[in-house]
């Protein structure tokens, strides 16, 4: 939806590690963060889950299906885990096939990731994204595992000829499905590869009229060098939000 010139851009980012909880530039705030979100059950989600707190960083769930973990955690849900990262690594297309035999570890593995993030963090996650994007596989959506009205992250946007014709179909039912139930941004975009700048010219355009998201990895080297640049997102035309916000909050 359609938003007015000084709606803010939003800069994601995702991480397990809160050392590398992304720090944003922007004008009369050279430390300002966006948002990130956070791993459950991995070796540092204790630390980042304290510094998250103590600086009233906004953070979702970064929802994991196909890695192990990487702290303690009962084996039940490694064995969950074990098999829904077999059959969602298995091929490209195992993501957009429901897969009844999993169910009953798919929503194992949602609760007890929600269940983890509420013991840190004090409260239900109001907004999802997930590792390798499988929260949008069709186990979890179909499935309606994903808490109604929370904000969801939404495919990757493309333009005709970026992908195919077939690709960008689906993605645009998938996040039709998802507003639904969920609260959605207007547009994704990965903030890498960040030497192309045409392209971040043409997403600094849409967020002068939309509410953009930027995922970024700041763990890596060129992602987290552009954002410490001042002038990198320092633009009076496009300011950061200081917290998430979505297409219909922005109204």
């Amino acid at each position: 939806m359609a938003v007015g010139p000084s709606e803010p851009l939003r800069a994601a980012s995702e991480t397990p590690w809160s050392k590398s909880s992304w720090i944003a530039p922007t004008r009369g705030a050279p430390t300002q963060r966006s948002s990130v979100s956070a791993m459950v059950f991995m070796q540092d989600s204790e630390r980042a889950a304290v510094l998250a707190r103590e600086r009233k960083i906004d953070c979702g769930l970064h929802l994991n299906f196909t890695i192990g973990y990487s702290a303690g955690s009962v084996a039940s849900i490694i064995e969950h885990q074990n098999r829904v990262a077999v059959y969602l690594q298995r091929n490209r297309l195992s993501l957009i096939f429901y897969n009844p035999s999993l169910a009953n570890s798919f929503e194992y593995i949602m609760k007890a990731q929600i269940d983890e993030y509420r013991r840190l963090y004090g409260t239900d996650p109001k907004r999802f994204d997930g590792h390798h994007h499988m929260h949008l596989c069709a186990n979890v959506v179909r499935g309606k595992l994903l808490p109604e009205r929370t904000v969801v992250r939404r495919n990757f946007s493309f333009a005709a000829g970026e992908k195919s014709w077939v690709n960008r179909f689906y993605r645009k039912m998938l996040d039709k499905r998802l507003r639904r139930r969920h609260k959605l941004v207007d547009f994704l975009f990965p903030l890498a590869p960040v030497e192309e700048t045409d392209r971040l010219e043409r997403i600094f355009l849409l967020a002068q009229r939309f509410v953009v998201e930027l995922e970024t990895h700041p763990i890596n080297p060129d992602e987290y060098s552009f954002l410490m640049r001042n002038e990198s997102l320092n633009r009076a035309d496009v300011p950061l939000a200081h917290a998430f916000i979505t297409a219909s909050e922005s109204e």
